[in-house]
């Protein structure tokens, strides 16, 4: 398999997949969703709401925070997560605008 060549396309272009790629399954838009109504940092919960295994969360958990959407810090024994502020503005400005780039309008397409 060849590689992606990411440096060719833009900045934008890139964070722009990134999200999209933490954004392309149910259960991380669930998680999100949950951190993001709680408002403050979760161990332990994020588990009990998911009808997933507690290593399928945590592999959920990594494509969140290597897309730079939460955090997480080590409290013991247990990592506790939140919503990254400054990179969710990003990410929203950035989708925002991504699909801002169609008007709507269906004049001559197929």
């Amino acid at each position: 398999m060849g590689q992606a060549k990411l440096e060719e396309f833009t900045v934008r272009d890139n964070r722009v997949a990134r999200y999209a790629k933490a954004l392309a399954h149910p259960a991380r838009v669930a998680i999100l969703r949950f951190l993001a109504q709680r408002k403050s940092c979760v161990c332990g919960d994020i588990v009990d709401e998911l009808p997933l295994s507690q290593s399928t969360v945590s592999q959920h958990l990594k494509e969140l925070k290597e897309a730079g959407l939460i955090h997480g810090e080590i409290e013991g024994a247990r990592v506790c997560y939140c919503i990254a502020p400054k990179e969710w503005k990003l990410a929203k400005r950035h989708l925002s605008q991504f699909m801002e780039t169609f008007d709507g309008t269906e004049d001559g397409c197929c």
